[in-house]
């Protein structure tokens, strides 16, 4: 059974109705509820649809955050092997929310980033709630200094509503450990692959997504501040988050139109949840084949041609 978002109802009410009749089909032997079955099954599959194709941006926000939605960590068991984690910033402590280490990605050697947000109570105070500490951007920028160092690809996998902004972050320099990591990364002379899965927020997002190429899932979200921080600044009323999505151009298709990201990876119907292999496999695949578009370039046309992407974000509108 599916965690159903609000606008899901529709969908919810008939699932219900098939569990129900199978139930019963179930207690009572004999009674064929077959037909029935089938054809409220087509019923929700086909309202699922509906509501799919024209989901608004802020109902997209909830399904890039929805709870069952595959997190960092069922990504990198399945497309990572041998993999060395690496812990610690060498100055204060380590930061569970950014996931870094060593690893192969289809046989090849790889340097990976990723922003973990758990998926229960236990886990997510553990990663608090994907929300990294200076020291984890610190980490970052260690992982990302070896791969310099021994000519390792980079991948980076992003979700996080944003950085920590609690007065203990602030006080060991949240400000200067974003920016820092997001330098490292403009700077590194190896391919850089970066995918939103979830949420991307603010610069606790393009610290480590500052890649020479960036892809979104279908309903992922990229965004400078969440729509009910954006809401209490613009109207005071976070309350008007809804309104704040629709105006901020936060989803897959507006940032693939604004020439902000390279590509968008299809996710199946109703959400990543709901067939989680499938896009992991699918996220694989377009990891492989930025990584091959890049491979052979040297170090110094890698850094320039991540140098101008950048540059030219919003000059062409």
């Amino acid at each position: 059974m599916y965690n159903y978002l609000d606008f899901e109802k529709p969908v919810a009410d008939l699932d219900a109705q098939i569990m129900e009749m199978k139930k019963l089909a179930a207690d009572k032997d004999g009674l064929d509820t077959n037909d029935e079955i089938s054809r409220l099954e087509r019923r929700s599959e086909q309202a699922l649809q509906d509501i799919y194709k024209k989901l608004t941006p802020w109902q997209k926000a909830q399904v890039a955050r929805h709870p069952d939605r595959p997190h960092f960590i069922h990504y990198a068991a399945r497309l990572f092997t041998d993999v060395t984690p690496l812990a610690g910033d060498r100055k204060f402590a380590d930061d569970e929310a950014l996931q870094a280490g060593l690893a192969r990605f289809q046989g090849h050697a790889v340097a990976f980033l990723g922003l973990e947000k758990g998926h229960d109570t236990h886990t997510r105070l553990k990663y608090n709630f994907g929300s990294a500490r200076p020291e984890g951007y610190r980490k970052a920028v260690r992982i990302m200094e070896l791969a310099d160092r021994f000519g390792l690809p980079v991948i980076s996998l992003v979700d996080t509503a944003g950085a920590y902004p609690g007065v203990s972050a602030e006080e060991r320099g949240q400000a200067e450990a974003i920016a820092r990591s997001t330098a490292e990364m403009l700077n590194l002379k190896v391919p850089v692959v970066s995918i939103v899965i979830g949420e991307g927020g603010s610069g606790g997002a393009i610290s480590i997504a500052a890649a020479n190429r960036v892809y979104m899932l279908e309903h992922a979200i990229y965004s400078v501040i969440s729509p009910e921080g954006a809401a209490s600044i613009l109207w005071r009323d976070a309350t008007r988050a809804k309104d704040a999505a629709t105006n901020m151009r936060i989803t897959a298709q507006d940032l693939f139109e604004l020439k902000i990201i390279d590509g968008i990876i299809p996710e199946p119907l109703g959400g990543a949840h709901r067939s989680p292999d499938s896009v992991v496999e699918a996220t694989g695949n377009i990891i492989a084949a930025a990584l091959k578009s890049m491979a052979g370039k040297d170090g110094k046309t890698l850094r320039q041609e991540r140098r101008e992407k950048y540059l030219q974000i919003g000059r062409n509108l």
